[in-house]
């Protein structure tokens, strides 16, 4: 299962590649008003497929048996909702005096408020053999750049509500009834989402491909990218170091998915909420940049981390076997 999920994760990326490709060589099939209506099939209709299909994939009742560890979710809410986005903000102020393309550095802030993924953060703690905690608050994206938006927040929040909040609830809903089936035949949830994602992505850089206006340096780029395997190193030693302390009450497990969730970001639901929240706006596809970059940068390092990290769990249990007292 692993090894599928690995290999669909390297066609997703590989499809990344293809998307942007496609949309530099054929702009014109997926701009606003094209042959793909993406104001309609993307802002609406794909978006809401997404959520329709995290509801019906998300298995609510290991959600509720998973609320035993109300410190460790504390723990990763509080890292991801309010000190990653709040450090990344205070660290793009000193960027913001650099010669660094300004719709990055947003972007690069859009990252900061996405919560985790519940696929490559779970997989890798899996991996690992830890705990899984993820909570994710979407609406954060709107606390922090909302006003950047040229679309009103009462617009945001209904077409929020229509295409992530009802398609969520009715899958959901909708789970109840099959969930013997789905157990049984086990639908590809995540290839669904993927194709629906890949078509949003596709139709962002073609609405940038056809303005002649936007021009990304490839020194902005670099340095984004510099940047951004900082950021996520810098924070996966930070949550071991907070995590492993003697008082912290965690245990090498906990370790292990605060590692990994606190510092992964979703692309599934981070770029639909970049369309939805930046409709219209000319330099969506440079905003979407950062967040498009982190996503196979946490898969990189993650992969290459897991042995280190399984190795580090395996013998700090091991001690802690070594060192209970005999009854």
């Amino acid at each position: 299962m692993r090894l599928l999920e690995r290999m669909r994760k390297d066609w997703f990326m590989i499809g990344i590649v293809l998307a942007i490709a496609g949309a530099k060589l054929e702009p014109s099939m997926g701009v606003n008003g094209g042959p793909l209506k993406p104001e309609i099939t993307v802002s609406y209709i794909a978006v809401a497929t997404i959520f329709f299909n995290s509801g019906l994939s998300l298995k609510t009742e290991e959600l509720t048996s998973a609320l035993v560890h109300l410190k460790l979710h504390l723990f990763i809410q509080i890292f991801t909702l309010a000190f990653f986005p709040a450090t990344i903000w205070l660290f793009l102020q000193l960027l913001s005096i650099t010669p660094i393309n300004e719709w990055l550095l947003k972007g690069l802030q859009t990252v900061g408020c996405m919560p985790p993924p519940v696929s490559s953060a779970v997989i890798l703690t899996k991996a690992v053999g830890g705990n899984e905690g993820i909570v994710i608050t979407p609406l954060l994206l709107l606390l922090f750049l909302g006003s950047s938006s040229s679309v009103p927040f009462t617009s945001i929040f209904s077409q929020l509500f229509m295409t992530v909040v009802v398609p969520l609830i009715i899958g959901q809903i909708v789970r109840r009834y099959i969930k013997d089936w789905l157990e049984r035949k086990k639908p590809p949830f995540g290839a669904i989402s993927s194709s629906v994602l890949l078509m949003i992505i596709y139709t962002t850089f073609c609405d940038t491909f056809s303005n002649p206006n936007i021009d990304l340096d490839k020194f902005s780029l670099v340095l984004i990218l510099v940047i951004i395997f900082s950021i996520q190193l810098s924070f996966m030693l930070l949550t071991f170091v907070f995590s492993t302390r003697n008082n912290s009450g965690f245990t090498p497990a906990d370790t292990v998915a605060i590692i990994f969730c606190s510092t992964h970001k979703s692309l599934t639901l981070g770029i639909p909420m970049l369309k939805i929240v930046f409709a219209g706006h000319e330099h969506l596809s440079l905003i979407s940049v950062p967040l498009l970059i982190y996503h196979p940068a946490q898969i990189l390092l993650g992969s290459v981390l897991v042995p280190t990290i399984k190795s580090w769990m395996v013998s700090r249990q091991k001690g802690v076997k070594l060192t209970r007292p005999t009854v």
